[in-house]
């Protein structure tokens, strides 16, 4: 079994493992009509949801994580091992797609930035993926402003791609950032700034 890359700690956030004591919690805000808002899955059934959290440390693929600052929870981090897209005989387990959500009292304190960011650094430096994936519908501007600030182009602009249950078809964006990329941009911050402790200095 691949080790989990938490504990890890961007600037000021600790991002780890969930416990089952953190479950309620983090489902009272996961089920806010605010956060929900910009998910693909609107609802979710406390059983299942508690079911999926307890599932994740005996995963092969999923090292999801939560942010705390402060010793309180903000935010959900997800982080997937996927295949890629290939011919057969292609490599498997090379992609990772992450995601993130803030709990709305948490919002405008860089907290989705370095929950992203710690993302990133877990999938690169700890996991060895290649290649880091996200999207986004178009209209959440915040959400797309924060894959652009830790690194990641935008490969796609899906028009009308994306069903949205409040806007109906709209648009949808598609990140992506290579492993080269992000080293690239970590020796470009230079001595003391690696990728797994930088804080936010923008919000």
């Amino acid at each position: 079994m691949t080790s989990t890359p938490w504990p890890m700690r961007v600037g000021s956030i600790l991002l780890r493992e969930a416990t089952a004591a953190d479950i309620d919690t983090l489902y009272s805000f996961r089920t806010l009509p605010e956060v929900n808002r910009w998910m693909l899955r609107t609802s979710v059934d406390p059983d299942t949801f508690r079911r999926e959290w307890l599932a994740v440390p005996d995963s092969e693929t999923e090292f999801s994580c939560v942010a705390e600052a402060d010793g309180e929870l903000v935010a959900i981090g997800f982080l997937d091992i996927e295949d890629g897209m290939g011919q057969p005989g292609m490599p498997t387990g090379t992609e990772a797609g992450i995601g993130y959500l803030v709990r709305p009292e948490a919002s405008g304190r860089g907290v989705a930035s370095a929950v992203a960011r710690g993302l990133v650094s877990a999938a690169f430096d700890h996991l060895g993926i290649r290649r880091v994936t996200a999207g986004c519908y178009a209209d959440n501007v915040a959400s797309a402003r924060v894959l652009e600030k830790v690194g990641m182009r935008r490969e796609q602009h899906g028009v009308q791609d994306s069903w949205h249950a409040e806007l109906g078809w709209v648009d949808g964006y598609t990140y992506a950032i290579l492993a080269e990329e992000w080293a690239a941009s970590a020796a470009n911050r230079g001595p003391g700034w690696p990728a797994s402790e930088m804080d936010d200095r923008t919000t």
